[in-house]
């Protein structure tokens, strides 16, 4: 593998691309372990595939949001790279597949020229900041929320604090009591608010903290009803510091922030929080929305007369993939776009459309699909017809036909089975069998292709992940049934409930058996969970599903997936390896010291409270190499800090006044100041030098 060099302007991105070429390097030739290294790369957005020898690459797009230029770009590195496909996702990223490691340095580099990032789009980081599509056009709004999204995206990008995290952090802005961007389901979810004081309007959040999906669903928690704008960054700030420190790290399934709230309490965890807002960067944090760079209409539109040929076609797409904005004069419309996927071709074709009529400002939906912004009234009808001619003008967007779902075993190591099949099918029983759900925007149907979620199928109306089920010695793919999740607005919502696991075939007729139930039962105007709660739900529609889960009677196609020809299995995806073993106390002490160099790089910058955060990261990690030694394994942070105080502080081993858990959290305690800086990292390089004796004297023995 040749040594890769970027032609980029910005030294940091290109200092993070080169240092992932060297890590790839370091890999391919078993010098760097396979763990260290998965979690390099997927903090750049290099996700290893079910298939081997190829990779996913995760775009980060802040709020969905991409000018034609950038879509142009993703959709030639698509061609160049993978496989002609932009997959959208439900985080408002587009995934590219098949991609070869050694060529994502390449890749990363070409998309940087035009502004797009993978940093941060996987791993234990702060993913993607989502926010409502409608975002800055929403009549309903008390203000646009994009300049706050892109102050928090931009100020956790490559944060210290944030970069080696147990699990991964979701943060979502919503724009209006609506709750489109489904802020109950977040690790940090903001709402905007306007209140009076002293006869000035201010402007602040509801906010909301510990929320999140995966196979056990929390709902988020109200931190606070109105949180000031300046201070929201600072409280996303000091949470983080808190869940790096005391978050699980070794049991993934307990890792993410809600279960440390719910392990120590909401009480404490707030607490936590305020304490540590001392050793913040900032205590509070002005988010300039005034200069923010809004989305300008387009200019010299130009329209002629077409012949709309299906009158009635064109009123479903207008009716229910049409909205007006709070600009008059202007419509946004919107794009289904089945299962998430748009060929490369068709990208490009409908960038030519945006040109014509349409602002330069393409919003990725958490629906998995897309939004135009300020349409002319005059220009829907051209508009109209040159979408159909792509296949882009059909109805029902984020309607019940519109359903969303993962990758599942297409792609993803996770998948158990395939979610992109089966939406199909259940989309074809909707389109054929119960047109007007088309038009129903009440029912919501995900789809994931394992209990975690990724499709959503937990906030569900009707909900289903993928699973199997042991027939003798086969296994039949199946889908477990999930029913009366949802969005119940300004920051509240409802988990589905499990209700029943049948065959993957037999999910479209599940599909008919709810649909026709509550068509036949429910009231006038009766709303479906009004209806499931009425009817008490789960046990109501478990005993008309039931028959659906009579094994006895297999056909041989039930024991094929949907999208399938052969016999189903389970199966997982395989992972790379390192070639050789490798020293891995010996690794971890060099990762220590990579950041102790990065606590020297940020203090001559006067970056103090960064200088501060990599001198704490380099104590930590020091104290587990060491604890790995004497084969003590930690899962939190503080567990290191106690656990070195136990075997290495209390025997004498190692000297600190008066313990290391004292020494260690003075960050806590003080301001981020030059002096504290420069005297927490010198402690730290007299850590080091003694860290290094004692593993040489026990090397020796």
């Amino acid at each position: 593998m040749q040594s890769f060099r970027t032609e980029l302007e910005n030294p940091i991105v290109e200092k993070d691309i080169i240092q992932l070429e060297k890590s790839i390097r370091l890999f391919r030739d078993g010098t760097l372990d396979s763990e260290k290294f998965r979690s390099l790369r997927l903090a750049r957005g290099v996700y290893g595939q079910r298939q081997p020898g190829v990779q996913m690459i995760r775009i980060k797009l802040p709020y969905g949001k991409m000018s034609v230029k950038q879509m142009l770009k993703i959709s030639d590195v698509s061609d160049e790279y993978a496989i002609k496909n932009l997959h959208l996702t439900t985080r408002q990223d587009i995934q590219i597949h098949y991609v070869s490691l050694e060529r994502t340095p390449e890749l990363w580099s070409e998309l940087e020229k035009d502004s797009i990032t993978l940093r941060e789009a996987c791993g234990n980081t702060v993913r993607n900041v989502t926010a409502s599509y409608n975002a800055g056009i929403d009549p309903k709004e008390a203000f646009d929320v994009c300049p706050y999204a892109h102050a928090v995206f931009e100020y956790f990008l490559r944060n210290p604090i944030c970069q080696d995290m147990g699990r991964k952090i979701k943060i979502a802005f919503s724009s209006s009591e609506t709750d489109t961007a489904l802020t109950f389901m977040h690790d940090f979810g903001f709402i905007p608010q306007i209140k009076t004081e002293n006869g000035v309007e201010v402007r602040g959040f509801k906010t909301l903290v510990g929320g999140g999906l995966g196979s056990q669903p929390i709902l988020a928690k109200v931190a606070y009803e109105f949180l000031h704008e300046d201070l929201i960054i600072p409280f996303i700030e000091a949470s983080l510091r808190v869940f790096d420190r005391h978050g699980e790290r070794n049991t993934r399934s307990k890792a993410r922030m809600k279960f440390l709230i719910n392990k120590i309490g909401y009480d404490a965890f707030m607490e936590l929080v305020e304490k540590e807002k001392t050793a913040n960067k900032v205590k509070t944090y002005k988010i300039d929305y005034k200069n923010y760079k809004q989305t300008e209409p387009p200019t010299n539109v130009i329209t002629t007369p077409v012949e709309i040929k299906d009158k009635a076609a064109y009123d479903l797409w207008f009716e229910t993939s049409v909205f007006e904005q709070k600009q008059k004069g202007y419509y946004a419309v919107c794009l289904k776009i089945i299962n998430g996927d748009l060929k490369t071709d068709r990208a490009r074709k409908l960038a030519e459309i945006v040109k014509k009529y349409a602002a330069d400002d393409i919003r990725v939906t958490i629906n998995q699909g897309m939004m135009l912004k300020f349409v002319p009234t005059a220009a829907l009808p051209n508009i109209y017809v040159e979408l159909a001619e792509i296949g882009l003008a059909e109805p029902g967007f984020d309607r019940t036909f519109d359903i969303t779902s993962c990758p599942g075993t297409d792609t993803c190591n996770l998948g158990i089975s395939s979610s992109t099949g089966a939406t199909e099918a259940l989309e074809k029983v909707i389109r054929n069998e119960y047109p007007e759900m088309i038009r129903n925007n009440d029912i919501k149907i995900k789809l994931s292709g394992c209990m975690n979620a990724c499709g959503q199928h937990s906030i569900a109306n009707i909900g289903f992940h993928g699973s199997s089920l042991k027939v003798g010695a086969l296994t039949v793919p199946a889908l477990q049934v999930l029913i009366g999740g949802g969005n119940s607005g300004n920051g509240a919502g409802r988990m589905a409930d499990k209700v029943i696991k049948v065959p993957s075939k037999r999910g479209t007729d599940a599909l008919r058996v709810i649909l026709t139930d509550y068509e036949n039962n429910g009231l006038d105007g009766e709303y479906f969970n009004s209806y499931y709660d009425r009817v008490q739900g789960k046990d109501h529609f478990y005993n008309l599903l039931k028959p659906l889960k009579d094994l006895t009677n297999l056909t041989p196609d039930e024991y094929i997936d949907w999208g399938h020809s052969e016999q189903f299995e389970t199966a997982i995806g395989v992972g790379e390896c390192a070639g050789v073993m490798i020293d891995l106390v010996a690794t971890l002490l060099f990762e220590a010291e990579e950041k102790l160099e990065w606590a020297k790089e940020t203090l001559a910058a006067e970056k103090f409270a960064d200088s501060i955060y990599h001198t704490y990261s380099f104590f930590v990690s020091t104290a587990k190499a060491l604890l790995i030694d004497k084969e003590v394994m930690c899962n939190t942070q503080i567990g290191i800090i106690n656990d070195f105080d136990k075997h290495y502080v209390s025997k004498g081993l190692f000297t600190f006044a008066p313990d290391f858990k004292t020494f260690i959290l003075r960050i806590n305690e003080n301001e981020p100041t030059k002096q504290f800086a420069e005297a927490y990292l010198n402690d730290a390089i007299q850590f080091v030098q003694a860290a290094k004796q004692y593993r040489e004297k026990l090397l020796l023995k």
